[in-house]
């Protein structure tokens, strides 16, 4: 095996290799909404997508080794108390204010999401407040984000916090609508990429690509359609149910690999892209609308993610196409038959195998 075909079959193990979580769209992003309440205390809502909640309870089932599960209530009172041990507010001298759990259990306003309420109790301590959540991010992992909205407070406003970042000072600003914005883009860019299954669709859609003007093409119309039910979407005009989503993303996936043992008309595929486009907007939309933005910040944070999507996208075809040109020039300027045939195998391997995933009939 040559060095160049070395480096194709690195990016096929990447695609497929990596690409075992049922949910390839968990953003690893929490939400804490924070409302001040009389008598110096403080209601605090924690929100999770369900599956980045299990997967972290999962993670730290040494913490209740002992304890029984089934019992009704039970688990309900276990996620309440992981969150409490993960989320803090304390003054400057590090008194801590006292926490109750309120309710935990899944969020009314989202079947696919978990909602924990602690009430602090802040009268004990003096001065400013701060809202840690480092604990919290610890366990989210080294993509966790928390995104906290600040109401009632002259300082109202959203910050996104991460795993490195000191205790939010609550006495502060939150963060200007230009830095949101920032880190909604960035927010993007990683889920596209980090994004296994929109990264096996991506690829398996231009691997019969010779030139760079039907990529365009394909690139432009996949922008376009997921574009619009991304918007659709995260502005809560039109929504489909997220296992529907999932499941049809990845049957996309095998429909494009699948697809190349039959045709290599690059040039039309744009056609078949435009409407698949609408399946994945729906996907970009599940991670955008999980992150919690409130009805009024939704346009900036749809238009930032929406850019850092596109141009992780264009990073990815950027990264392949020059590999897939080199060789061609290896191979006499034709596209070599067993790469593509081999590559498309295995990314409708991984398509069908997230297809069962999502509907249940392989455990998640």
């Amino acid at each position: 095996m040559t060095g160049v075909f070395r480096i194709v079959a690195a990016v096929i193990l990447f695609c497929v290799g990596l690409a075992a979580p049922a949910m390839a769209h968990t953003p690893d992003i929490s939400t804490g909404k924070i409302v001040p309440k009389d008598n110096r205390t403080y209601a605090v809502e924690v929100g999770f997508l369900a599956t980045d909640l299990e997967r972290m309870f999962q993670d730290t089932m040494s913490e209740r080794a002992s304890v029984d599960l089934s019992g009704p209530g039970a688990l309900e009172a276990e996620i309440g108390k992981f969150v409490q041990k993960r989320v803090a507010m304390r003054d400057a001298t590090g008194r801590a204010c006292i926490a109750n759990v309120e309710k935990s259990g899944e969020d009314p306003t989202n079947q696919d999401s978990a909602l924990v309420m602690i009430r602090f109790d802040c009268g004990g301590t003096n001065g400013t407040l701060f809202y840690d959540a480092t604990k919290l991010l610890a366990t989210q992992g080294a993509k966790g984000k928390h995104l906290v909205t600040l109401e009632g407070s002259e300082n109202a406003g959203q910050t996104m916090l991460y795993p490195d970042d000191s205790p939010l000072d609550l006495s502060k600003p939150m963060e200007t609508t230009a830095q949101l914005m920032w880190k909604f883009l960035k927010a993007g860019v990683e889920h596209i990429v980090t994004g296994y299954d929109h990264l096996c669709f991506l690829f398996a859609l231009i691997l019969w690509a010779t030139r760079i003007w039907p990529v365009v093409k394909i690139v432009t119309a996949f922008t376009i359609s997921h574009s619009i039910t991304l918007s659709l979407a995260a502005l809560n005009i039109f929504t489909l149910p997220s296992t529907l989503v999932e499941a049809l993303i990845a049957a996309s996936i095998v429909f494009v690999a699948v697809e190349n043992y039959f045709s290599r008309d690059v040039d039309n595929r744009w056609r078949n892209t435009f409407l698949f486009g609408f399946i994945h907007g729906f996907g970009f939309a599940s991670a955008l609308t999980e992150m919690g933005v409130p009805q009024g910040g939704v346009v900036p944070a749809l238009a930032a993610f929406n850019i850092g999507v596109e141009l992780g996208q264009i990073a990815i075809v950027f990264a392949v196409m020059p590999i897939l040109f080199l060789i061609d020039k290896q191979t006499g300027g034709k596209r070599n038959e067993k790469l593509v045939y081999v590559a498309s195998a295995l990314i409708a391997i991984a398509g069908v195998y997230w297809f069962l995933e999502r509907i249940g009939v392989l455990p998640g």
